[in-house]
């Protein structure tokens, strides 16, 4: 779970503190924010993989925030996380798109897991034994979501690496676009759509080092992972 990004906003200073430091400690980047009125800037910028909601926030709370982001089609997956236990809340934040809902006080254990369950990664004991990809010159460490080139190494975000593994598990073929977006993202929607272009271009540009591998568009359809 190396580099995969996380969109955490929570406006109570300790526990944000600890909960930031707890991710962090266990490989995750963690982009944090107190007021709601913020969010979505942050989230453009940083594109995280999952956001981590509280619900009571400054100047907009997290129900709102998960409400305009499903109308503006972003399918990033959403953890609520508050003090509030009544049943019609969780039935609410379910209804504007959440994906889970966590009560405080919780465990970092418990936040992992649900973490976990929302992106559908594996547990430690069940990742792939399959730990390498040669792409021409570069080697690409899976469970590490390293990139290596001439002994330096690139840190991948989680959905960089997943990009890349699917395109060089297809090697010199096409990979369908609406395919990889439903594979990576979930949904082929017109945000994601537009994510996925962001994507291919960073992978293009840590991979431009070798001049014999390269990704090409196939307009209209998808792309092809060339290979020597």
């Amino acid at each position: 779970m190396a580099e995969l990004k996380i969109l955490y906003v929570e406006d109570e200073p300790f526990l944000g503190k600890i909960v930031r430091e707890s991710l962090e400690s266990r490989g995750f980047e963690v982009y944090m924010e107190t007021d709601g009125a913020n969010v979505h800037e942050l989230f453009d910028r940083v594109l995280p993989d999952v956001c981590i909601l509280d619900v009571m926030l400054p100047n907009k709370d997290g129900f709102t925030l998960a409400r305009e982001m499903r109308e503006k089609g972003i399918s990033t997956p959403i953890i609520f996380l508050t003090a509030k236990t009544q049943t019609e809340n969780v039935v609410e934040g379910f209804s504007l798109g959440g994906n889970d809902y966590i009560r405080k006080p919780f465990s970092m254990e418990e936040l992992i897991v649900r973490i976990q369950n929302v992106l559908r990664l594996p547990s430690g004991e069940n990742k792939s034994k399959t730990d390498t990809l040669q792409l021409g010159r570069y080697t690409l460490h899976l469970n590490r979501q390293v990139l290596v080139f001439g002994g330096e190494e690139k840190k991948l975000s989680f959905r960089e690496c997943e990009l890349l593994r699917l395109l060089a598990e297809q090697p010199n073929e096409i990979a369908d676009r609406r395919a990889i977006l439903k594979k990576i993202w979930n949904d082929d929607n017109y945000f994601n759509s537009r994510n996925l272009d962001v994507y291919i271009t960073r992978l293009r540009n840590y991979l431009k080092q070798d001049t014999s591998i390269e990704i090409i568009t196939v307009k209209g359809v998808g792309y092809r992972f060339v290979l020597p």
